[in-house]
């Protein structure tokens, strides 16, 4: 077989080169790595299996598909299935954020919401503020975008405002980047004034609010904060994004954004270049579960369980991390963030854990600016307590 040098053909044009800028996701690497049955992973930012109501969604898809099986089988508008759009407004207006049907459009999870935005918003060169540490796959999608990603610094309770207003005024930046319930990687919450505090500063500076909230509906404890959507100032500029991933299962590739009319407009044409629509069958049986289920007493089933699960992780860990480790107490979502003490490198401790058969995420990644190396995620959803408590002990024998 002859080369192309051999026969005088010319290179292929290179790939561009944000592709090799941005690179892949550390996480979905160690997730590769840690596939194996015997390894216990608080790596994966994964719903538990076990608790999917596969029944219901059986079900839901077999109506569908034997009452309406030309329609749900053929394209369809790119704003979305009617029916879908109106149950998730109508989820929303009860949660206390007044919606309509027409405000919304369906995506193909929240991370091509996230994607559409980018199209939608940003030209190479802007920039875009991000909380410290930060959701993993925004960086990557600004980073797609060719947008200059700045952080801002946080404490633990999020984002601080006076920070926010001063980077704001210096490097008027397009949009701020936010996950205010259960925050990936932290868990942290934002808390109310904060969050009426960034609408402020929106407001006065003028600035874009991408409101991320994947995991607002499994709280455990405490009480539901205001969307910063719902905050005076910012009902104007705010996108809130959210998925079916966490409550209902990931596999379905279900999302939806919220906002202003002319840049869900813009949106939509982003969208119709990207994929035209999100496929017909699945909204439509998202749709009608939301319609014949419980959507709410499942989640009351799934929030059980995620609590016992974040109690179990929170009550091994004096025992298996280093002496003079911290970590915080999330009243919700799927992750926990820990401090290991100074000196250390949750990286280099990685390697170690995985011939021990256990994981977890090394917080660098997730960092906009510096990085703290002492940092490690870890996700408490996808084993039993008692798992979790081998787990940690095996953590703890990979630590000493």
């Amino acid at each position: 077989m002859t080369t192309p040098a051999e026969v005088g053909a010319a290179a292929v044009p290179a790939l561009a080169a944000r592709t090799a800028d941005v690179g892949g996701s550390p996480v979905r690497d160690i997730l590769a790595l840690t596939a194996r049955p015997e390894v216990i992973s608080f790596a994966g930012g994964l719903p538990a299996p076990e608790l999917f109501d596969t029944d219901g969604i059986r079900a839901a898809y077999d109506a569908v598909l034997r009452e309406s099986p030309r329609q749900v089988l053929q394209y369809s508008t790119t704003e979305g299935d009617p029916s879908l759009r109106a149950a998730v407004a109508a989820r929303l207006t009860m949660r206390g954020l007044p919606t309509d049907g027409d405000d919304l459009l369906i995506t193909g999870g929240s991370q091509q919401g996230l994607s559409l935005l980018a199209s939608a918003l940003l030209e190479p060169g802007d920039s875009v503020l991000v909380e410290d540490p930060t959701y993993l796959a925004a960086l990557q999608c600004f980073g797609l975008a060719g947008a200059r990603i700045i952080p801002v610094p946080t404490d633990a309770d999020g984002i601080l405002p006076e920070a926010l207003d001063a980077l704001v005024a210096t490097e008027r930046p397009k949009l701020l980047y936010l996950v205010p319930n259960f925050q990936n990687p932290t868990g942290r919450t934002l808390p109310l004034e904060r969050r009426q505090a960034v609408a402020e500063v929106a407001a006065r500076r003028g600035l874009w609010i991408v409101e991320d909230d994947p995991y607002g509906e499994l709280r455990f404890s405490g009480q539901p904060v205001q969307w910063i959507a719902g905050c005076a100032g910012a009902e104007d500029r705010t996108v809130l994004l959210s998925s079916f991933s966490k409550v209902m299962a990931p596999g379905l590739r279900l999302g939806w954004l919220r906002g202003p009319a002319e840049l869900r407009r813009a949106c939509v044409i982003a969208k119709q270049a990207a994929d035209l629509h999100t496929s017909t069958v699945d909204q439509a049986a998202a749709a009608r579960y939301l319609a014949d289920c419980d959507l709410d007493a499942h989640l009351t089933t799934v929030r059980n369980a995620y609590r016992q699960r974040r109690d179990a992780l929170l009550t091994g860990l004096p025992n298996a991390l280093p002496p003079g480790s911290t970590w915080n107490h999330p009243e919700g979502g799927m992750f926990l963030w820990a401090h290991l003490p100074t000196g250390h490198n949750a990286t280099a401790l990685l390697h170690r854990a995985i011939t021990h058969n256990v994981a977890f995420v090394p917080g660098a990644p997730f960092f906009a600016g510096e990085a703290d190396p002492t940092t490690m995620r870890l996700s408490f959803t996808t084993h039993t307590p008692s798992e979790i408590a081998e787990g940690l002990t095996r953590l703890a024998k990979a630590f000493n």
